[in-house]
């Protein structure tokens, strides 16, 4: 009945002219029914205030539901709703966002789980990071490599350091254009809050030039 309500929603609202270019931003990897960001933000916020549902417990089938919509609006409402529900997940839950990870993956919905959700899992249950945190950051999927560089994001000077640095020197071999990014822009914000720690760490280890040229942007 939700997913039928939100699909309402959005076909009434839908832009064919749009949707070629939003298409064509994401490498063509999604359909898009040409809804843009703003547009969609008060679609969203209007669904949430009729139905109620961000005053229900977490609800992973509404999630799953717009998860295998087609076009990708969906995927970023459900992001929307994952990421004002933080406070109600639970350790279970990172079993959740790994599935989402690895499904329908792109850079604009796992750089949304990883430091939101997956971060938040972590600083609320931190024995999920040995007991599945680290096999993400050796795992063949590059996507869960990318989840786990990044899922400390949002920390701050609550980062744990050794542990930011151990999965990129992990890493720094790899030829992967969105673990280089990531690489660069883990140490980048890390750098806001200890920049002579990762200047010090860029100069003494061989990582790609993308991965140096992002994380030096605030340490020169």
């Amino acid at each position: 009945m939700l997913i039928a309500l939100l699909t309402k929603l959005f076909d009434e609202n839908r832009n064919p002219a749009d949707a070629g270019p939003m298409e064509s931003y994401m490498k063509g990897h999604f359909p898009f029914l040409g809804i843009k960001s703003p547009i969609r933000k008060e679609l969203e916020k209007q669904f949430f205030k009729e139905t109620g549902i961000l005053k229900e417990p977490f609800d992973h089938d509404f999630v799953t539901g717009l998860w295998d919509k087609p076009e990708r609006e969906f995927q970023y409402t459900a992001l929307t709703y994952i990421e004002k529900s933080l406070n109600k997940l639970e350790k279970s839950d990172l079993e959740f966002m790994e599935t989402l990870i690895t499904t329908k993956s792109w850079w604009d919905t796992v750089d949304a789980i990883a430091p939101k959700a997956v971060g938040k899992i972590a600083d609320k249950f931190p024995e999920v990071i040995g007991e599945t945190i680290d096999g993400w950051a050796i795992h063949d999927n590059m996507w869960l490599r990318r989840a786990a560089i990044l899922f400390q994001l949002k920390y701050k000077g609550n980062t744990n350091e050794g542990l930011l640095y151990k999965y990129i020197l992990g890493n720094a071999d790899s030829k992967e254009f969105f673990i280089q990014k990531a690489i660069g822009w883990a140490l980048r914000e890390y750098s806001k809050s200890n920049p002579m720690s990762v200047k010090k760490f860029i100069e003494g280890n061989r990582l790609a030039p993308l991965s140096v040229r992002e994380g030096s942007k605030y340490v020169g």
